[in-house]
Order: structure tokens, then C-alpha cells, then sequence
């Protein structure tokens, strides 16, 4: 399975502390972002190769930090150099997977979110249910609700819909930006393109896979913390500390 990371946004919401570096560079506690993830992701097994797929901005960070890293890691430059001109999340996708000719399954994951658990328990969900899958988590409040991707689900985790930001939500599961796509799904992401899929937020690929092809969802087992502008990147600082993930 391939790891694609999605880095290759602007974080205009933490300036300025990203006016010239990336946000999943940013440290929380003694390590990067991206450190939490794909040292955890590393020691499951799972993953053969990570992919950052960065703007042209900040690609030599990226690199740098790569070359410092164990594992194989290739960091992919979509040549965008400001937050106007980004191709969005799933034209992202679209680009590393050509550039790279990657014909495997894929994790595709946000660089800037932080776990309290192992993103190998949602590998392992996927390969039990032999397809897609995505996370989920309850959300109460329904201004946060209009403001992510909500989903209808099945009794067994199939997802019936989901929809982008929704004024009236259906229901209270949320999904945050982590997705495992079989291999033959991914491979049709340039038909849902074709058809009308939306490149801005990754949860669109999800609403066209999941009405042509089987897609569940894995129930998140802890804590997510979103790192999205400075109020945020504050409180996960105090609040991650030492959290061990299992």
C-alpha cells in the first residue's frame, strides 16, 4: 500500500507562521506532524512507500526533511505557488498517482492532523472489509456539522452518501480526511473527474466512490486533533503531551 499525503495547501489561517513553511512541518511536542504520522504508519507494516505531495513553495522543505527520514519516502511538486492557483486535494491525488505511475492500493491522509491512535487499525479495517474505506466520528453540534463532510451509513459501515458541507445535515458522522482506496477504485479517478467530482476537498472522491463501488466506514477509536489555523495549533500543543499511541 502506498501513503499519499496531502501537503500541498497554503495554511493562510496560521500566518505567520506559515507564510514560508509548511504547516504539517510545524512541530507538536518534540516532532513534526508529519513525523506522528509516518513514524506510527511505519511501524505497522502496511505501507511501502510515503508520497508528500507538496506545492512548488515549500517542496524543498519537504525534501529536506525526507532525506532525514528511514523509510522511503518521494516527495511529488505540483507547481503551484500560491493558495489562488492550488489545484485542490483531488486533482492532487490525480497528479502523484500519473506522476508516479502508482498502481496499488493508497492511503490518502491530511499532513496536517494529529492522532491519539494508529492509523494501522484503519488499514486493517479496510483489508477485513476488502474495500474503500474512510473514518468517522459523532458530531453534535451541527455548525460544525455544515462545515465538514456528513455521512449516511448502513448497519454493517457501508456509506450510502456523503455530502460536502451540507445546510441541513442528515446525520451526526463527520468525515475527517483519511480514506484507504483499493486499488482498482483509485483507478478510476480520473472517470469520476470526468463525471463531475469535486477537486476541492478530498470527501468529494468519497460521495463518487461511495454511489459506484463499495466504501465503509471505520469509527475513529480516540482523538483527532485538526490543526487548522493559530487558536488551534495552540491547544493541540498543550493538549498532545505524551499521548501514547496504541
Amino acid at each position: 500500500m502506498i501513503c499519499l499525503i496531502l501537503a500541498a495547501g497554503y495554511a493562510t489561517r496560521l500566518y505567520p507562521l506559515t507564510e514560508n513553511f509548511p504547516k504539517p512541518l510545524l512541530k507538536v511536542g518534540e516532532k513534526t506532524i508529519l513525523d506522528h504520522l509516518t513514524d506510527d504508519l511505519a511501524k505497522g507494516g502496511h505501507i511501502s512507500e510515503f508520497v508528500v505531495i507538496s506545492n512548488h513553495k515549500f517542496v524543498s522543505h519537504f525534501e529536506k526533511w525526507a532525506k532525514e527520514k528511514s523509510y522511503k519516502i518521494t516527495v511529488v511538486d505540483d507547481g503551484t505557488e500560491s493558495n489562488e492557483t492550488r489545484l485542490g486535494a483531488v486533482r492532487d491525488i490525480q497528479f502523484a498517482i500519473e506522476t508516479l505511475n502508482i498502481n496499488d492500493d493508497v492511503l490518502v491522509i491530511a499532513g496536517d492532523n494529529i492522532l491519539d491512535f494508529s492509523l494501522n487499525l484503519f488499514i486493517e479495517y479496510a483489508k477485513e472489509k476488502n474495500a474503500s474505506a474512510v473514518m468517522r466520528y459523532f458530531e453534535s453540534d451541527v455548525a460544525c456539522l455544515r462545515k465538514c463532510g456528513v455521512m449516511e451509513i448502513e448497519k454493517d459501515g457501508r456509506i450510502i452518501d456523503l455530502v460536502e458541507k451540507p445546510k441541513e445535515p442528515k446525520t451526526n458522522w463527520c468525515c475527517p480526511p483519511f480514506y484507504v482506496y483499493m486499488k482498482d477504485d483509485i483507478a478510476q479517478l480520473t472517470r469520476a473527474i470526468k463525471e463531475g467530482c469535486g477537486v476541492d476537498a478530498p470527501g468529494s472522491l468519497v460521495t463518487w466512490m461511495c454511489h459506484n463501488t463499495r466504501v465503509y466506514a471505520f469509527e475513529m477509536p480516540g482523538k483527532r486533533f485538526d490543526i487548522g489555523d493559530l487558536d488551534s495549533y495552540e491547544k493541540v500543543q498543550k493538549e498532545y503531551r505524551g499521548i501514547k499511541i496504541v
